[in-house]
């Protein structure tokens, strides 16, 4: 994933298919069957009586200003002043709205075209009257510009509007459509000013616009849902959908905010986020709600800017937990009997204040202690663990490196590049003095190092014996680095030029894994391991299998995507175990069964990098971040983590790399920032009871100082009767990243196609329940209705169907590639896989030209873009960044000069040749401060960066336009026949 080969064919220039399945398939890609739970109707006359209803009116119709519409976010609940320490009082879940006043509800009011007059949430995005539409043209591939389309005018509920000026430039000013509105004439009646947001909600039991319910006739419901008008004329094939007021995500992931204010002792999203923060309280509305019911978690994140995790010692006291089910004291838990005993927020049990932790209670039952108590107070915190958390004392870090030295590696550069690296990160490894640190290389026999630190220079000793592998001088292959730190720099410095003429081919990686795994077993540590070539003897060794075309499409077909030997599984089982992770870097040109050696890595908590096509001159840079990244982060070694949840709740499934160990117990030989862990829960009663679920994740680890520590992350959310509450309560990140994962564990079991389509079939049923609870009350008509929280799940769903590891068949990735795209989206955190799914597309030509440098004008010039062909200008600069590669895009009509400024004499030359360098202009030192910031904002993997002129194929169709998802791509659906499609079987 980053570098992939830009000479393999892609079906980037096919013409556009106007066909209606997603991927090219002989058969329906979804069932149409619905779902078997449907809402009871509700009634359209409001009941009376004290009961509270979905909808409220609101007070006095006021006219809306011209200019855009506001959107008010939901009613949160008024500031609970429980004291801290306890959990907020139970009190109705936040879905209460106040109940419709009973009124006589006569004949509604037709607007001018005969239709009832609805109250939307926010202006409809998209023309509701057929007869408005115009054409949309596609755009044609070489020039990549469409004209404009004429303006439509935005007809909606609410009779008709006057003409707006068509928004100049190439894409819409909206960006996706959320922007400025035609101004409407008032309209009688009690309208809502804030054209269905909604205010602060006034208190329960009491009416809106005072305490008796007003007179007079109701116009309609507010709606509280966000649509697209979805309608074609008659005859034609005219779709009658404007791309440019599609959703787009083009202000990155916005986590949704209600949570965090509801609960605001609940740790940092970034730590642990819900599918939906809203529990539901029953099995049946759980089969109503279709998407993924889980968390996404991730440990170690790195904490907000200017916070730290508070670090808690108990010390003589001990950690205090509850005696039943072993949770962690927490902001959470309620102090009683005079501060003597406290409740245990999970299971409801009474334990005993020990003495040393003992604290009077004020007034308001808060502990008098508790600004001096992280634990009573942050979500967050690090309990230090006293010695009965280790079953052994807490070990070193330890760095062991298993090397390729065969011919590929010497000449690719890999190997020069490597010794440079770790020896440059040396001073900078985790654990200071205690660290530890050993080597191996191989080809087709196994080389071990003595690194004693008595010796001048290290000692190779060369095992040729691959069917009973041994090791030689045990206790001196692994060596504390600073005391042998003269030998160790004298091995990295010696290491190329000792095998610059090897022209081995074989590779023994089965036998030298075996020696690895002998010398680290007695600690554990990070077993690094740099590979070039397909094993190709002794145990483990593994054939050419990527090429057989025969077997796509075929049952056949998801065994190329899953080891071919056991024994790789049957080693990472046995790493876990001594408390062993595995990182495989894969640096070749030809297949290398990635599928095998990437197990090593899922089952020990590990990573996979990928350098496909590797080259020294071209790669060295990423290469060089990703390895010293993977070496000096910080990392919890020898690590366990559960996740415990109220009654009622149990987790179910856990996806990711790790090892399951027991039910829910996560065996973690190392844990760093840059990994995330899904799973999901179920019901486990018909009912819950209690009014709010606790989640609490904790991770037992050593940190590299030395200490044996507990990460504890807790959070908080509510249990909810309503469906609806579900959908406004979502979060789009944690779906798409677990629907991610999902689909490609289906993918090692089945065929592509099945994996996409299960992603499609769950988005349908949930949009076709979601629809069902708004149809009774509103005329929603052919628009598509869908919760504001999930307006982007559309588009990265459609994303998901189109990223490289579930995408086409066999010609659309390389089989290697595919798998690696696997093993690495399985350990994204959401931020990471969001913009991955949908990458940033900048505009760059303005502000590079411009003189003047104000810090803002990036931001003001260089907004985020629709990946769309229509974005792209055949006389603009253009930087694609999905946060694995950096794609500089040149359109044909770029000025001469500016061409010359950025990339020298070569402007005219093959982009292939061509590397980006800082030249002695003011152009060029911006464009390469744009892209040092870019590589700034994330560096848990390194962008390299690529040139690519427009036309210039294969190249830009592998780089840039395959990459485009909204286009219709290999034989997959545009974004625009994407939602026809998922909109017409929401319908049937």
């Amino acid at each position: 994933m980053g570098t992939e080969n830009p000479n393999h064919a892609n079906n980037y220039s096919r013409p556009p298919q106007n066909n209606n399945s997603p991927f090219s398939s002989s058969r329906p890609v979804v069932g149409s069957q619905a779902s078997a739970f449907r809402p009871t109707p509700v009634l359209s006359t409001p009941p009376s009586g004290p009961e509270v209803s979905t909808f409220r009116p609101t007070a006095s119709y006021v006219p809306p200003t011209t200019g855009p519409f506001q959107r008010f976010s939901s009613p949160t609940p008024p500031p609970h002043t429980s004291p801290i320490g306890q959990p907020p009082a139970m009190r109705p879940p936040p879905t209460m709205r106040p109940q419709m006043p009973p009124m006589h509800m006569g004949s509604p009011p037709l607007s001018m075209n005969g239709t009832v007059n609805m109250q939307q949430s926010q202006p409809s995005l998209g023309p509701t009257n057929p007869s408005t539409v115009r054409a949309v043209p596609s755009s044609a591939w070489p020039g990549y510009t469409a004209t404009p389309p004429a303006p439509v005018s935005h007809q909606g509920s609410y009779g008709p509007a006057p003409p707006q000026p068509a928004a100049s430039g190439s894409f819409s000013s909206h960006q996706g459509g959320y922007g400025p509105a035609p101004s409407q004439q008032a309209a009688s009646g009690s309208f809502s000013s804030h054209q269905g947001g909604y205010g602060p909600a006034p208190p329960l039991g009491m009416y809106v616009g005072g305490p008796t319910p007003p007179a007079g006739g109701m116009s309609g419901l507010v709606e509280d849902f966000s649509s697209l008008s979805i309608g074609s004329v008659p005859g034609s094939f005219d779709a009658g959908l404007d791309s440019k007021v599609l959703p787009r995500p083009l202000d990155g992931d916005v986590e949704p905010s209600s949570f965090a204010q509801m609960y605001p002792m609940n740790c940092n999203s970034r730590y642990l986020r819900l599918t939906t923060s809203a529990i539901p309280n029953s099995q049946s509305l759980v089969s109503r709600w279709h998407l993924p019911l889980g968390a996404v978690v991730c440990p170690l994140a790195e904490a907000p800017e200017g916070e730290e995790v508070p670090v808690v010692n108990f010390a003589t006291t001990g950690i205090v937990r509850c005696r039943r089910c072993r949770t962690y004291v927490n902001p959470y838990v309620t102090f009683t009997d005079g501060g003597r005993k406290w409740r245990c927020n999970i299971c409801a049990l009474l334990n005993d204040v020990q003495n040393d932790y003992f604290a009077q209670l004020d007034a308001t039952g808060r502990r008098i202690d508790l600004d001096q108590r992280p634990e009573l107070t942050k979500g967050c915190v690090e309990f230090v663990a006293p010695a009965e958390y280790m079953v052994r004392p807490p070990m070193p870090p330890l760095y062991f490196f298993l090397i390729d030295v065969s011919i590929n590696s010497v000449r690719s550069g890999m190997l020069e590049v490597i010794a440079q690296t770790i020896k440059s990160c040396l001073d900078k490894l985790p654990g200071s003095t205690r660290t530890q640190i050993g080597f191996i290389t191989f080809d087709s026999t196994i080389h071990f190092y003595n690194m004693k630190s008595s010796l001048t220079q290290p000692q190779m000793m060369v095992v040729s014996d691959l069917d009973d592998i041994f090791v030689p001088l045990p206790d001196d292959l692994l060596v504390n680095l600073s005391e042998s730190r003269s030998v160790v720099d004298a091995f990295l410095d010696s290491l190329p030029s000792m095998f610059q003429d090897n022209v081995n081919v074989e590779s023994a990686f089965g036998p030298a894994l075996k020696a690895a795994f002998m010398v680290m077993s007695q600690l554990g540590g990070k077993l690094l391991i740099f590979q070039s070539t397909l094993p190709s003897l002794g145990v483990g060794r593994l054939r050419l299998r990527g090429d057989d075309i025969r077997a796509y499409g075929t049952d056949k077909e998801n065994a190329l995507r899953i080891p071919e030997d056991p024994f790789y599984k049957q080693m990472a089982a046995d790493f876990t175990k001594y408390q062993v992770a595995v990182n495989v870097y894969a640096v070749s040109d030809k297949y290398t069964d990635i599928a095998s050696l990437g197990t090593l890595a899922k089952y020990t908590g590990g990573q996979v990098y990928y350098y496909p096509s590797f080259h020294a001159a071209i790669h060295k840079d990423k290469l060089k971040h990703e390895l010293a990244r993977d070496l000096t982060r910080e990392t919890a070694w020898e690590a366990v983590m559960r996740i415990r949840c109220g009654k009622g709740v149990r987790f179910t499934s856990y996806h990711g790399n790790f090892m399951l160990r027991s039910t829910d117990l996560l065996a973690l030989p190392a844990v760093d920032c840059d990994k995330a862990y899904a799973m999901q829960f179920a019901l486990e009663e018909t009912l819950l009871t209690t009014q709010i679920v606790y989640f609490q994740v904790a991770l037992l680890h050593t940190s590299s100082c030395g200490e044996r520590r507990i990460r504890v992350h807790t959070a908080a959310a509510s249990v909810v009767a309503d469906l609806g509450e579900m959908y406004r309560q979502a979060d789009t990140g944690a779906i798409v990243s677990l629907l991610g994962r999902l689909a490609i564990e289906k993918s090692l079991s089945y065929k592509l196609e099945e994996a996409r389509n299960a992603i499609q079939l769950r988005i349908v049923k949930a949009l076709k329940e979601y629809r069902n609870l708004y149809a009774v009350q509103h005329r929603v008509g052919t628009r598509m209705i869908y919760p504001d929280s999930l307006k982007y799940l559309l588009l990265y769903a459609l994303a998901l169907c189109k990223s490289t590891a579930l995408r086409g068949g066999y010609a659309d990735s390389q089989l290697d590639e595919r798998c690696a795209a696997g093993y690495t989206m399985m350990a994204l955190p959401v931020k990471k896989m969001l913009k991955l799914l949908y990458p940033s597309l900048l505009r760059v030509d303005e502000y590079l030209v411009k003189s003047s440098m104000q810090s803002d004008d990036f931001e003001k010039l260089c907004r985020r873009l629709p990946l769309a062909a229509q974005s792209l200008d055949s006389r603009g600069i253009y930087i694609y960044d999905d946060g694995f590669r950096l794609v500089v895009w040149f359109g044909q009509m770029v000025s001469p000069d500016i061409s010359r400024n950025l990339v020298g004499e070569d402007f005219a030359a093959d982009f292939s040749r061509v590397s980006l360098v800082q030249r002695e202009n003011e152009m060029s030192r911006k464009l390469m401060g744009i892209i040092k910031k870019l590589r700034e904002a994330d560096t848990s993997y390194y962008p390299l960066c690529h040139l690519v002129r427009q036309g210039e194929q294969p190249r830009e169709g592998f780089f840039l336009l395959s990459n485009l998802v909204e286009e219709q791509v290999g034989g997959m659906n545009s974004y625009v026949d994407w939602i026809l499609q998922i909109h017409r079987q929401v319908q049937q």
